[in-house]
């Protein structure tokens, strides 16, 4: 059983309007374009008004996604604090990154690392370190 209760935010930052689609293809784990074809398909086989003025009612009743302004900053520009996890999607309409792309983002991630890791070694092994150690001691 899955521990983690998930909540349901309105997205404005991968939003066209308000942010709902997004919301929801955040919380049913589906791609953004997916929800957005469902609810225009919706809107134009039913006649669309009660889509609509459930998405509006949405738009005023969802609260905006927490951290949303610093969630989707490029990938290398990203410290290691901000480093995302890599979803994998294993189908069509599943959120997360095919398995390739994922594969290519966490090579990425981990040359990022390695690069931090060895200035560190660098560092620790300098001199420098060395001296400011002894230093600090006294």
């Amino acid at each position: 059983m899955n521990s983690h209760k998930r909540e349901l935010y309105r997205d404005p930052s991968r939003g066209k309007i308000a942010g709902v689609c997004a919301g929801l293809s955040d919380y049913f784990t589906m791609e953004l374009w997916l929800v957005r074809i469902i609810f225009i398909s919706a809107v134009l086989l039913t006649g669309g008004p009660f889509f609509v003025v459930a998405y509006v009612a949405a738009w005023f009743i969802l609260d905006k996604k927490p951290g949303t302004e610093s969630s989707y900053k490029k990938a290398s520009t990203r410290s290691v604090k901000d480093e995302r996890p890599v979803e994998v999607k294993f189908k069509v309409w599943q959120t997360g990154e095919p398995p390739r792309r994922a594969l290519q983002d966490l090579k990425e991630q981990l040359t990022r690392i390695d690069g931090r890791i060895q200035t560190m070694e660098k560092y620790v092994t300098s001199p420098e370190f060395t001296v400011s150690h002894e230093i600090n001691k006294l």
